[in-house]
Parts: C-alpha cells; sequence; structure tokens
C-alpha cells in the first residue's frame, strides 16, 4: 500500500489552525488567578492536546470527509491531489483521536472530558450522518465552542486541580466562543461555489455574500461589546479600554472586508482575527487582576 510522504500528513494536520484553541486555553489558564509555577507540566500539555492534539484531528477528519467538496474548491489538498493515497486520512483521524485521548488522561477527569466532547464535535461536524457543517449555523458554533470557548474552561479547569472555573471566566469563555461563530464564516466565502455544489448550507451560501459578510461581522463584535461592559463592571477600566481599542480597530476592518468579502475575507482572518484573540488575553488578565484584587 502506498504511504503518504511525512509532509502531505503535516499539510493535513494544518499547523497554522492548532493556534486558536492553544491560545484559548492560555487564556483559561491567565484568567483562572492561580500561580503558574506549580502547573508547567500540565500547561504543557494542555496546550499540546488543544492544538497539535485535538485540533489536528479536526483537520484530519474534515478533509477524509470533504474529499469531494475540496476536489472542486481546493484540489491541491493532500487527499483530492493523490499526495494521501487511499484511506490513510481516515486512518490518522483514527489515530489521532486515540492518541488525543489518551494524552487526556493525564488532566484528570475534567480534561479527559473536555477531550471527549472537543473530538465529539470534531467528528460531529464533518462525519455523516450529522454533519454539523452543511448547517453553517451549527457547524460555525460547534467550532467556535470547541476551539475557543471548550479550550478555555478546560485551561481554568486545569488550574484549578478540577474544581468548576469562576463562573466570569466561564461568561468570557462562552462569549468569545459565540463571536469565534463570525470568525468561522469567514473561512467560508473561499469555499462558495462548491459548497453550493455539494448541496453544504454555509452562511454566504444560505444569506447571500454580502449578508454573510455583515452577519459574521455583528456576531464577532457584539459579544465583545458585552465583554467591554463585564470588565468595566469588574472594576478594570483600563483593560476594558484596551479591548474596546481592539474593537474600534476590527470595525475599520469590517467595513472594509464587508465591501469585497470574497476577495477580502482572507485578508481580514489574517489581520483581523489577530486583534479579535488578542481582546481575549486582555479580558483574561482583567479577570486575573479583578480575582486577586478581590
Amino acid at each position: 500500500m502506498a504511504r503518504p510522504q511525512l509532509s502531505a500528513v503535516a499539510e493535513l494536520l494544518k499547523p497554522i489552525t492548532w493556534f486558536p484553541p492553544m491560545w484559548a486555553f492560555g487564556c483559561g489558564v491567565v484568567a483562572s488567578g492561580m500561580p503558574l509555577a506549580d502547573r508547567w507540566p500540565l500547561i504543557l500539555a494542555g496546550i499540546v492536546l488543544a492544538g497539535p492534539m485535538v485540533c489536528a484531528t479536526s483537520q484530519a477528519v474534515n478533509d477524509w470527509f470533504d474529499r469531494h467538496v475540496d476536489a472542486i474548491n481546493e484540489p491541491q489538498r493532500p487527499i483530492p491531489s493523490g499526495r494521501m493515497p487511499g484511506r490513510w486520512g481516515l486512518y490518522i483521524a483514527i489515530v489521532w483521536t486515540i492518541l488525543s485521548l489518551a494524552l487526556s488522561t493525564v488532566l484528570g477527569v475534567w480534561g479527559f472530558a473536555a477531550a471527549v466532547v472537543g473530538l465529539v464535535l470534531a467528528w460531529l461536524y464533518s462525519a455523516p450522518p450529522v454533519r454539523l457543517k452543511e448547517n453553517g449555523w451549527w457547524g460555525n458554533l460547534a467550532c467556535g465552542i470547541s476551539y475557543e470557548g471548550l479550550a478555555w474552561i478546560t485551561g481554568a479547569v486545569v488550574m484549578a486541580w478540577g474544581a468548576f472555573p469562576d463562573l466570569r471566566s466561564v461568561l468570557l469563555a462562552l462569549l468569545y466562543s459565540l463571536g469565534a461563530h463570525g470568525i468561522m464564516t469567514l473561512n467560508d466565502f473561499k469555499a462558495v461555489e462548491g459548497d453550493r455544489q455539494m448541496g453544504v448550507r454555509s452562511l454566504p451560501v444560505q444569506l447571500g455574500i454580502d449578508r454573510a459578510a455583515r452577519v459574521a461581522s455583528w456576531v464577532m463584535a457584539v459579544p465583545q461589546v458585552v465583554v467591554i461592559a463585564m470588565l468595566a463592571s469588574w472594576g478594570q477600566p483600563w483593560h476594558a479600554a484596551g479591548v474596546a481599542a481592539l474593537l474600534v480597530a476590527q470595525i475599520a476592518m469590517m467595513v472594509w472586508f464587508c465591501a469585497d468579502p470574497i476577495k477580502r475575507a482572507l485578508y481580514y482572518s489574517g489581520f483581523g482575527v489577530p486583534l479579535y484573540v488578542s481582546g481575549m488575553l486582555v479580558s483574561a488578565f482583567a479577570l486575573r487582576a479583578a480575582t486577586q484584587a478581590a
């Protein structure tokens, strides 16, 4: 049986996509307010689990079950191009699922449970018969929860030795998960033609290009407005101002993006999304400061 080259395996697992859940896990760690010195082994294990394991698994699962759509939209990807021969894409997805579960056991019961939830969402997102990604509302929500909220809460739980995290941390995680729904929509603009042909009801397919761009922008912006109000109410006006400044910069980019979503979605992802995730970290430090001041 032909085997894929390591370069094709790396491309299948998409290291560039690992950053968001790794960052969100780190935000949960910071927001916990707990000392870091004696928990570095757990923190490193959690970062690896969030990115190179669970997120990488989701990429392999998605590419396997999307191979027919990718043959239209992105034929250069490892599976449709033939660089990932036979059923190797599926085998790698299964092996990475098992390895992810094994690693998660070092994070305790809650870390294992979070990994199970993340992996279940990964398979439900792409695999039939559920295939959440066929509806942009549900699929993007599943991604936002898994990439941002679940990773954030896992980081907070690990730092608290398995105790339920501060409710304020959970609220921040949920708000940034909702905002990430809009970020996920940005990825759909490059695949509109193939999605239409294959019956994938992404938001650009359902709502049209221009309306989907406006909806994605609102979905990203509104949760951040709520976050700003929360930070101010916790007695952290400078952190609230920092998130507000980042949001103003995002809104300027949103206006530019909405003028030509197809051409500009990739650029917005590259420059606007870092502003969004920077606000996550500012919010995490705000909660840390509020916790330590209490």
